[in-house]
């Protein structure tokens, strides 16, 4: 699980997660780890957090599965701090225009067998929409679908 990847400098977790198979999954791994680890229910359609109070918030594959993206990232910047960051691993929409058509035809099926994911959706586009700055961004390929790793901060004057 993501939570063991975490450096020791982080000072607590605190990780909101919708499906309760997968908190308590959470929770063996968290009752492991040298770093406090707060495991809530809740979504990214209203994170049960403070506005203002992350430093940090790390999406991984969860954008691609939100109803409303921008309702999602509205809600991030919402508890984010200020100067805080994003930090994103998400699929990500091919550059490749018959790639992109295939990912298309397969939403409607992946969509149901994974969680809700769209894997031809723009989430690079979609973070700068939210009024992100991305400030790096690696895109890769794995497993035939199109990634990427990144950090945004919101645009100047956001946080």
């Amino acid at each position: 699980m993501k939570l063991s990847c975490y450096p020791a400098e982080v000072e607590e977790i605190v990780l909101v997660e919708a499906d309760p198979f997968l908190r308590a999954a959470a929770k063996g791994i968290a009752g492991r780890l040298a770093t406090p680890v707060q495991i809530l229910d809740g979504d990214l359609r209203a994170l049960p957090v403070p506005g203002g109070s992350c430093d940090a918030v790390v999406c991984s594959l969860v954008l691609c599965c939100a109803a409303r993206v921008q309702d999602a990232l509205s809600e991030v910047r919402r508890v984010l701090a200020p100067g805080g960051e994003l930090r994103f691993y998400e699929h990500q929409r091919s550059a490749k225009p018959l790639m992109t058509l295939a990912e298309c035809l397969v939403t409607p099926v992946w969509s149901r067998a994974a969680g809700g994911c769209h894997p031809a959706r723009d989430i690079v586009a979609g973070i700068r929409e939210a009024g992100f700055v991305i400030e790096s961004c690696d895109r890769f390929s794995f497993l035939h679908f199109e990634h990427v790793l990144g950090v945004a901060r919101p645009a100047c004057g956001d946080d």
